[in-house]
């Protein structure tokens, strides 16, 4: 299991190769590709800054992957979420999970997103054209996430 935090693009074709290499038990492998809307909130975006704590950052999310597989039987998963100066179109995380049945690996990688939208430690600031703004968190978001609770 794998969490990476980093500026630079990736290649969700090579990630995915990568984390199904010398696995052959893996019969299903999900995969969500998070990317930079050129809208939020009915107004134009044309950049977005995400900031973290490094160190902190990477701890909660390897916390997310390993609670995923507390919950679900998966065999593998990747987290990568990028940071820094990111444009309309860029691809900003990849969550991916590889099990042996799709429903294990379903459920994992909608829990590790919902976790992510909620619980990893970024902070995102939009530019828009009515100046720069940071994004708080949504109620939606939390509504969503509310249903992995014990």
């Amino acid at each position: 299991m794998m969490v990476r935090v980093q500026e630079a693009d990736f290649d969700v074709g090579a990630e995915l190769a990568a984390l199904r290499r010398d696995q052959p038990q893996i019969g299903a492998l999900v995969s969500f590709v998070g990317v930079v809307r050129a809208a939020s909130d009915d107004a134009g975006v044309s950049e977005m800054t995400l900031e973290h704590y490094p160190g902190m950052t990477e701890k909660a999310l390897a916390a997310m992957v390993s609670e995923a597989g507390r919950r679900w039987k998966i065999i593998d998963a990747i987290v990568i979420h990028r940071v820094g100066r990111l444009l309309p179109g860029d691809q900003i995380v990849l969550v991916a999970v590889a099990g042996t049945h799709r429903g294990e690996a379903f459920a994992a990688c909608e829990f590790l997103i919902d976790y992510l939208k909620t619980r990893a430690p970024f902070w995102k600031r939009e530019v828009t054209p009515q100046g720069a703004r940071w994004v708080a968190a949504r109620a939606s978001d939390d509504q969503v996430a509310e249903r992995w609770q014990d």
